[in-house]
C-alpha cells in the first residue's frame, strides 16, 4: 500500500495551506516530507500572484514534534536533514503564517520559526530539545530564536531543553498572536484574510526588504530600502479611489 502523502495543499482564494499530514508520529519530519515541503516550496515561489499568503499547520494533536528519530537510527541523517529546505520556506516571497496546536518541538520549532508570523491556540508547547540528544540545531535554532525572544530566554531554551506552554511563550515574544484553546483556526483565518486584503506587492517588497535589511545599521537600512525599493502597486490608483469614494 501506499503512504499516504506527509504534506497536503489547499488553495482557496490566494490562501495556500499547507498541512503536515503524519498525525500518527505527531508529524515528526522523515526524508518524504521534506522531499514533499522542498516540491511544494518551489511551487510557490513559481505561483506569481496566484497565492498572496501561505499557512504552514500540522493534521491531528500537534503541530510538528521534530526530526523523525528513527532516521538516526537508520544512518539517513544526511539524506533527511536538509537545512536549505528551511531556509527556501523562510525565503518564500509571502507571508507564511505558521499556525501552532500541541507540540511543536525542536526541528518543528525550527520548522515554525522560518514563518513570518507564529499563531498559536492555549495547547501549544514549545521546546528545543537539541541537547537532549546531543545533536546542535542546523535548521535555525542558534539564530532566529534569539532573534525572537532574546539571548537570555534562548539560552534558557536551549539549555534546559525544558518546554513553555502557550501563554509563557507568547509572554516571551516567541508567539505573536494567541488564541484560547479551540479558537486556532478562527485567528489564522481573521490574520490570513487581513494580510490578503492589503496589497500582495506591498507584503512582498516588505518582507523582502525586512530580510534583506537584518543586520544593518539605521543609515544602511535607510539607504537599502530607498535603492531597492520597488515602487507602488500596479492597482494603488484604485486601492485610493475606493477609500476616496468612502
Amino acid at each position: 500500500m501506499t503512504d499516504a502523502p506527509r504534506l497536503l495543499r489547499h488553495d482557496a482564494d490566494g490562501l495556500c495551506t499547507l498541512t503536515l499530514n503524519r498525525a500518527d508520529k505527531l508529524n515528526a519530519l522523515d526524508t518524504a516530507a521534506f522531499a514533499e515541503l522542498d516540491a511544494q516550496l518551489a511551487a510557490l515561489e513559481a505561483a506569481g500572484d496566484r497565492i498572496g499568503c501561505v499557512v504552514l499547520r500540522g493534521a491531528g494533536r500537534a503541530f510538528c514534534a521534530g526530526a523523525d528519530l528513527n532516521a538516526f537510527g537508520a544512518g539517513n541523517v544526511a539524506k533527511t536533514f536538509k537545512p536549505h529546505i528551511i531556509e527556501r520556506l523562510a525565503n518564500l516571497p509571502q507571508p507564511v503564517i505558521a499556525a501552532v496546536h500541541g507540540a511543536c518541538m525542536t526541528g518543528g520549532l525550527e520548522l515554525a520559526l522560518a514563518a513570518d508570523l507564529i499563531v498559536a491556540d492555549a495547547t501549544a508547547r514549545f521546546a528545543d530539545t537539541h541537547g537532549k540528544w546531543g545533536f546542535v540545531g542546523e535548521w535555525g535554532m542558534t539564530q532566529r530564536l534569539p532573534r525572537r525572544v532574546g539571548l537570555g530566554q534562548a539560552r534558557r531554551l536551549m539549555f534546559t531543553a525544558q518546554p513553555v506552554d502557550a501563554a509563557e511563550a507568547h509572554r516571551i515574544g516567541l508567539v505573536d498572536l494567541l488564541a484560547p484553546a479551540g479558537g486556532l483556526d478562527a485567528l489564522v483565518a481573521e490574520t490570513a484574510a487581513q494580510i490578503l486584503a492589503n496589497s500582495w506587492h506591498t507584503n512582498r517588497a516588505n518582507k523582502r526588504l525586512l530580510r534583506d535589511t537584518d543586520g544593518m545599521t539605521l543609515n544602511q537600512g535607510l539607504a537599502h530600502e530607498h535603492y531597492y525599493n520597488p515602487g507602488f502597486a500596479a492597482d494603488w490608483q484604485d486601492r485610493v479611489a475606493r477609500f476616496s469614494k468612502r
